[in-house]
Protein backbone atom coordinates (compact mmCIF):
# COMPACT_ATOMS: atom_id res chain seq x y z
CA UNK A 1 0.00 0.00 0.00
CA UNK A 2 1.11 3.30 -0.85
CA UNK A 3 1.56 6.10 1.74
CA UNK A 4 0.01 8.86 -0.38
CA UNK A 5 -1.98 8.35 -3.61
CA UNK A 6 -3.35 10.26 -5.55
CA UNK A 7 -6.45 9.82 -8.11
CA UNK A 8 -7.45 11.47 -11.43
CA UNK A 9 -7.16 15.20 -9.29
CA UNK A 10 -8.17 17.75 -10.49
CA UNK A 11 -8.84 21.65 -10.09
CA UNK A 12 -10.28 23.75 -12.03
CA UNK A 13 -10.11 27.84 -11.38
CA UNK A 14 -12.76 29.05 -13.42
CA UNK A 15 -11.71 27.86 -16.90
CA UNK A 16 -8.31 27.42 -16.05
CA UNK A 17 -7.29 23.46 -14.98
CA UNK A 18 -4.46 24.04 -12.71
CA UNK A 19 -4.28 20.09 -11.84
CA UNK A 20 -5.10 17.77 -14.45
CA UNK A 21 -5.97 14.24 -13.49
CA UNK A 22 -3.06 13.77 -11.72
CA UNK A 23 -2.35 10.00 -10.65
CA UNK A 24 0.42 10.17 -7.96
CA UNK A 25 1.56 7.77 -5.75
CA UNK A 26 4.40 7.95 -3.08
CA UNK A 27 5.58 5.20 -1.22
CA UNK A 28 6.50 5.11 2.71
CA UNK A 29 10.34 6.20 3.29
CA UNK A 30 10.65 8.19 -0.64
CA UNK A 31 12.25 11.17 -1.39
CA UNK A 32 10.32 12.75 -4.14
CA UNK A 33 11.04 15.76 -5.52
CA UNK A 34 7.89 17.56 -7.91
CA UNK A 35 9.58 20.12 -10.97
CA UNK A 36 8.10 22.06 -13.96
CA UNK A 37 7.77 25.20 -15.50
CA UNK A 38 6.45 28.17 -14.15
CA UNK A 39 2.81 27.25 -14.04
CA UNK A 40 2.53 23.72 -14.19
CA UNK A 41 0.35 22.98 -11.09
CA UNK A 42 3.11 22.32 -8.27
CA UNK A 43 1.98 24.34 -5.16
CA UNK A 44 -1.96 23.68 -6.38
CA UNK A 45 -1.09 20.41 -6.23
CA UNK A 46 0.42 20.51 -2.53
CA UNK A 47 -2.37 22.94 -1.48
CA UNK A 48 -5.03 20.01 -2.88
CA UNK A 49 -2.99 17.24 -0.49
CA UNK A 50 -2.72 19.72 2.33
CA UNK A 51 -6.45 20.44 2.24
CA UNK A 52 -6.00 24.34 1.70
CA UNK A 53 -7.49 23.53 -1.51
CA UNK A 54 -10.68 20.83 -1.98
CA UNK A 55 -10.23 19.62 -5.68
CA UNK A 56 -12.95 19.98 -8.62
CA UNK A 57 -12.49 16.09 -9.09
CA UNK A 58 -10.57 13.02 -7.68
CA UNK A 59 -9.59 12.05 -4.69
CA UNK A 60 -6.37 11.84 -2.41
CA UNK A 61 -5.85 8.67 -0.09
CA UNK A 62 -3.03 8.54 3.04
CA UNK A 63 -2.48 5.52 4.85
CA UNK A 64 -5.39 3.82 3.17
CA UNK A 65 -7.88 6.63 4.22
CA UNK A 66 -9.65 9.09 1.72
CA UNK A 67 -9.20 12.27 2.92
CA UNK A 68 -9.85 14.20 -0.17
CA UNK A 69 -12.22 16.79 1.76
CA UNK A 70 -11.34 16.93 5.41
CA UNK A 71 -10.04 20.27 6.24
CA UNK A 72 -6.14 21.36 7.30
CA UNK A 73 -5.83 20.56 10.56
CA UNK A 74 -7.27 17.17 10.63
CA UNK A 75 -4.72 16.78 7.72
CA UNK A 76 -1.82 17.86 9.99
CA UNK A 77 -3.59 15.43 12.71
CA UNK A 78 -3.16 12.15 10.57
CA UNK A 79 0.32 13.06 9.82
CA UNK A 80 0.67 15.50 6.70
CA UNK A 81 3.31 18.23 7.72
CA UNK A 82 3.98 21.52 5.51
CA UNK A 83 6.33 24.14 4.73
CA UNK A 84 5.67 27.17 2.21
CA UNK A 85 7.32 28.62 -0.15
CA UNK A 86 6.96 31.72 1.61
CA UNK A 87 8.41 31.49 5.17
CA UNK A 88 5.54 30.83 7.34
CA UNK A 89 6.93 31.80 11.13
CA UNK A 90 5.62 33.89 14.49
CA UNK A 91 8.57 36.38 14.14
CA UNK A 92 8.07 37.94 17.75
CA UNK A 93 8.54 34.81 19.26
CA UNK A 94 11.57 32.84 19.97
CA UNK A 95 13.03 29.98 18.15
CA UNK A 96 11.95 27.53 20.89
CA UNK A 97 8.50 29.19 21.11
CA UNK A 98 7.64 28.27 17.49
CA UNK A 99 8.54 24.87 17.68
CA UNK A 100 6.92 24.29 21.12
CA UNK A 101 3.33 26.50 19.94
CA UNK A 102 3.29 24.01 16.77
CA UNK A 103 3.88 20.78 19.17
CA UNK A 104 1.09 21.78 21.95
CA UNK A 105 -1.58 22.85 18.94
CA UNK A 106 -1.75 19.20 18.16
CA UNK A 107 -1.98 17.63 21.69
CA UNK A 108 -5.63 16.17 22.10
CA UNK A 109 -6.57 17.27 25.41
CA UNK A 110 -5.51 20.85 26.63
CA UNK A 111 -4.69 22.01 30.60
CA UNK A 112 -5.55 26.41 29.93
CA UNK A 113 -4.05 26.15 34.31
CA UNK A 114 -0.62 24.30 33.52
CA UNK A 115 2.46 26.32 32.86
CA UNK A 116 3.77 25.85 29.49
CA UNK A 117 7.29 25.22 31.05
CA UNK A 118 6.44 22.43 33.11
CA UNK A 119 5.37 20.10 29.93
CA UNK A 120 8.28 18.26 29.96
CA UNK A 121 7.44 16.06 27.17
CA UNK A 122 6.31 18.71 24.59
CA UNK A 123 9.32 20.64 26.12
CA UNK A 124 11.53 17.73 25.48
CA UNK A 125 10.52 16.79 21.88
CA UNK A 126 10.79 20.81 21.17
CA UNK A 127 14.64 20.52 22.16
CA UNK A 128 15.24 17.28 19.97
CA UNK A 129 13.73 18.78 16.86
CA UNK A 130 16.51 22.16 17.36
CA UNK A 131 19.26 19.23 18.11
CA UNK A 132 18.53 17.79 14.80
CA UNK A 133 17.70 21.21 13.43
CA UNK A 134 21.17 22.99 14.55
CA UNK A 135 18.75 25.39 15.80
CA UNK A 136 19.33 24.42 19.56
CA UNK A 137 22.21 27.66 20.06
CA UNK A 138 19.71 29.91 18.64
CA UNK A 139 16.92 28.91 20.81
CA UNK A 140 16.26 31.76 22.68
CA UNK A 141 16.54 34.14 19.60
CA UNK A 142 13.84 36.05 18.50
CA UNK A 143 12.51 34.34 14.84
CA UNK A 144 12.67 37.41 13.09
CA UNK A 145 16.50 38.25 14.29
CA UNK A 146 17.37 34.52 11.99
CA UNK A 147 19.45 34.63 8.74
CA UNK A 148 17.05 33.63 6.03
CA UNK A 149 18.76 29.86 5.96
CA UNK A 150 18.34 29.37 9.63
CA UNK A 151 14.52 30.74 9.20
CA UNK A 152 13.73 28.10 6.44
CA UNK A 153 15.34 25.89 8.98
CA UNK A 154 13.32 27.04 11.72
CA UNK A 155 9.98 26.13 8.95
CA UNK A 156 11.11 22.61 8.86
CA UNK A 157 11.24 22.46 12.52
CA UNK A 158 7.59 23.59 13.12
CA UNK A 159 6.04 20.63 10.57
CA UNK A 160 8.02 18.47 12.81
CA UNK A 161 6.51 19.44 15.69
CA UNK A 162 3.26 17.93 14.22
CA UNK A 163 4.86 14.61 14.29
CA UNK A 164 4.15 13.96 10.34
CA UNK A 165 4.48 10.43 8.30
CA UNK A 166 4.86 12.98 5.17
CA UNK A 167 6.24 16.46 5.21
CA UNK A 168 5.69 18.51 2.33
CA UNK A 169 8.32 20.80 1.05
CA UNK A 170 7.65 23.90 -0.95
CA UNK A 171 10.70 25.19 -2.64
CA UNK A 172 12.65 24.89 0.68
CA UNK A 173 16.03 26.17 -1.07
CA UNK A 174 13.81 29.85 -2.34
CA UNK A 175 16.64 32.91 -1.70
CA UNK A 176 18.80 30.89 -0.07
CA UNK A 177 22.78 31.26 -0.71
CA UNK A 178 24.57 28.08 -2.29
CA UNK A 179 26.16 27.74 0.97
CA UNK A 180 22.43 27.89 2.78
CA UNK A 181 21.51 25.63 0.09
CA UNK A 182 23.96 23.04 0.70
CA UNK A 183 22.95 23.28 4.66
CA UNK A 184 19.78 22.73 3.42
CA UNK A 185 20.00 19.70 1.32
CA UNK A 186 22.29 18.07 4.06
CA UNK A 187 19.26 18.59 6.42
CA UNK A 188 16.51 17.47 4.13
CA UNK A 189 19.13 14.10 3.83
CA UNK A 190 18.58 14.17 7.68
CA UNK A 191 15.09 14.40 8.01
CA UNK A 192 14.55 12.02 5.73
CA UNK A 193 15.67 9.28 7.55
CA UNK A 194 12.47 8.78 9.76
CA UNK A 195 10.38 9.80 7.31
CA UNK A 196 8.89 10.23 4.27
CA UNK A 197 9.29 13.42 2.12
CA UNK A 198 7.94 15.19 -1.06
CA UNK A 199 9.12 18.74 -1.60
CA UNK A 200 8.58 20.98 -4.70
CA UNK A 201 11.85 22.76 -5.89
CA UNK A 202 13.29 24.71 -8.90
CA UNK A 203 17.19 24.25 -8.32
CA UNK A 204 18.22 21.43 -10.35
CA UNK A 205 20.79 20.43 -8.98
CA UNK A 206 19.42 20.34 -5.28
CA UNK A 207 16.50 18.44 -7.39
CA UNK A 208 19.20 16.10 -9.11
CA UNK A 209 21.25 15.11 -6.21
CA UNK A 210 18.62 14.68 -3.47
CA UNK A 211 15.78 12.97 -4.87
CA UNK A 212 15.37 9.33 -5.27
CA UNK A 213 12.58 9.56 -7.92
CA UNK A 214 11.26 12.86 -10.01
CA UNK A 215 8.28 13.65 -10.99
CA UNK A 216 7.49 16.41 -13.89
CA UNK A 217 4.21 18.25 -14.30
CA UNK A 218 3.43 20.17 -17.54
CA UNK A 219 0.47 21.86 -17.70
CA UNK A 220 -1.36 20.32 -14.90
CA UNK A 221 -0.59 16.89 -15.95
CA UNK A 222 2.02 14.33 -14.98
CA UNK A 223 5.25 14.61 -17.94
CA UNK A 224 6.86 12.01 -16.92
CA UNK A 225 7.90 10.05 -13.81
CA UNK A 226 11.50 8.47 -12.93
CA UNK A 227 14.90 8.38 -11.07
CA UNK A 228 16.43 11.79 -11.57
CA UNK A 229 18.83 10.05 -14.24
CA UNK A 230 15.86 9.18 -16.49
CA UNK A 231 14.60 12.31 -16.01
CA UNK A 232 17.73 14.16 -17.00
CA UNK A 233 18.07 11.61 -20.32
CA UNK A 234 13.86 12.42 -21.03
CA UNK A 235 13.54 14.31 -24.77
CA UNK A 236 10.61 15.91 -23.85
CA UNK A 237 11.26 16.86 -20.10
CA UNK A 238 14.41 18.89 -22.04
CA UNK A 239 11.80 20.33 -24.55
CA UNK A 240 9.40 21.82 -22.27
CA UNK A 241 11.48 22.74 -18.96
CA UNK A 242 15.30 21.15 -18.26
CA UNK A 243 16.65 22.80 -21.25
CA UNK A 244 15.41 26.39 -19.88
CA UNK A 245 17.66 25.26 -16.73
CA UNK A 246 20.79 24.88 -18.48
Amino acid sequence: MQLLETKGLTKNFGGLTAVDKVNFQVAKGELRAIIGPNGAGRTTFFNLIAGKLSPTQGEIWFKGENITHIPPYLITKKGIGRSYQITNIFPKLTVFENVRLAAQAIEVTYNFWKNVMFMDEINGRVVEILEKLKLIDHKDVRAANLPHGLQRHLEIGIALASKPQLLLLDEPTAGMTQEETERMMELIEEVAKGLTIVLVEHDMKFVMSISKKITVLHEGKVLAEGAPEEIQRNEEVQRVYLGKQV
